[in-house]
């Protein structure tokens, strides 16, 4: 965890990276809160006009636990000397979505997230190039993977939040079934945990493999952008679907890290309004709304933008310019904070308003021309990043130049 100072100078020279030998997201975002305080407020899921419910530490873990014991009944886990089973989670944002994720974790399985939008292709290129033994998602969901069954010999099971429907099992009726006990599998920091696809600018989408360490290389950027982290009636939330890295890895993991409880919020549609209903009515605090959201949100008439007391607010995938920093300052009495990332390597660069000057804060990489030559300042590069993406080892993407056992992305 940072610690708190008023330069970048003194954050920087405080910091050092303390990554285990064995780590698991699942036991650390869930296990060692529930078990220190296991009513300590985890999520609130909510989905507006219909419902709020709260979720602490303890019933993410019970719920975790049994969902990871329905799994691992079904033969579906990690095997010596294998990488552990890939599962898909194609889920909104909601209370199941998150168990799913901790489940998979403490299984050692390697979790798939999934936008609920995605068409037919998109869908079954990323479960077939997988591999994905099993999937957990919605009705709608059950609905797109039923045509594509036949092309995915591995898909063996399918769990849907909204009870049996077709080929899919209830996943209450899996978890009731199940106890709420389970001891998490001892895995190392290094174990792959996730796999997020690229969007496929160039090709077809590629597999970015992460591992249970990739959550303690994201606090530092988190920690930062929000101004340090935790402090006293700290709460999230973003628009961005978890099924993103910045939605699943700038809030929903860190904030559970730290402590912070998450809102699940699913809009029928997003709108500014409902935004800043959310923002009050939930006493959000610490937000993530990408540059679109911020937009839209700027163009609500200042008479119809209730008074909202947000911390801290960031914003990532395109620069927002000083008119948007400025209303940020004016209406939502915040200084927003920019990241910059990418799903191989997210949350590289933040900035913190509160710290002069602007300025990222860890350890620096390489830039790079060409293969191996480093680049002067201001000069632009490849960064340099030491892994590659699931089953292209043959082939380097497009959009990045492959050296030795590294990978580079255009800065």
């Amino acid at each position: 965890m940072l610690k708190k100072a008023k330069t970048f100078d003194e954050v920087r020279n405080g910091y050092r990276w303390n990554i285990p030998d064995y780590y698991n997201i699942g036991a650390d975002i869930c296990d060692r809160w529930a078990d220190k305080e296991p009513g300590r407020l985890a999520i609130i899921d909510v989905e507006p006009g219909k419902f709020t419910r709260e979720y602490s530490f303890a019933d993410l873990k019970a719920m975790s636990n049994r969902l990871a014991n329905a799994l691992s009944a079904r033969g579906i886990g990690r095997r010596a000397g294998e990488m552990g089973d890939r599962v898909g989670v194609m889920l909104p944002q909601r209370f199941e979505t998150a168990v799913a994720h901790v489940a998979l974790a403490k299984l050692a399985c390697i979790s798939i997230p999934l936008f609920t939008l995605f068409g037919p292709d998109a869908l079954l290129h990323r479960l077939a190039d997988s591999g994905a033994r099993a999937i957990v998602t919605d009705a709608p969901g059950v609905e797109r993977i039923k045509p594509l069954l036949q092309q995915l010999p591995a898909l063996e099971l399918i769990i849907c939040v909204d009870g049996a429907i077709g080929p899919a099992r209830s996943f209450a009726a899996l978890c009731e079934a199940e106890s709420p006990a389970f001891e998490p599998v001892w895995t190392l920091a290094d174990d792959p945990a996730i796999l997020i696809y690229t969007s496929g600018t160039t090709g077809n989408p590629k597999g970015a493999l992460h591992a249970h360490r990739v959550l303690l290389g994201h606090l530092p950027g988190v920690e930062l952008s929000h101004e340090f982290l935790p402090q006293a009636g700290d709460r999230f939330w973003t628009p961005a679907d978890w099924a993103w890295i910045g939605g699943l890895l700038d809030v929903l993991m860190p904030a559970l890290h730290h402590g912070i409880p998450v809102v699940a919020c699913r809009f029928a549609k997003f709108t500014a309004e409902a935004a800043f209903d959310l923002i009050k009515t939930c006493r959000i605090r610490n937000a993530f709304l990408p540059p679109t959201a911020l937009k839209m949100m700027k163009l609500l008439p200042q008479t119809e933008t209730p008074e909202v007391r947000l911390r801290s607010v960031v914003s990532g995938g395109e620069p927002l310019g000083a008119e948007l920093i400025e209303w940020g300052r004016t209406t939502l009495g915040v200084t927003i904070n920019e990241f910059y990332g990418q799903t191989e390597c997210n949350m590289v660069v933040s900035s913190c308003a509160a710290l002069e000057p602007p300025l990222p804060v860890g350890e620096s990489h390489m830039v790079l021309a060409g293969c191996c030559q480093a680049v002067g300042t201001g000069f632009f590069g490849c960064l340099s990043i030491p892994e590659g993406d699931l089953n292209a080892q043959a082939q380097a993407p497009v959009s990045t130049a492959q050296g030795p056992a590294r990978q580079q992305h255009p800065t």
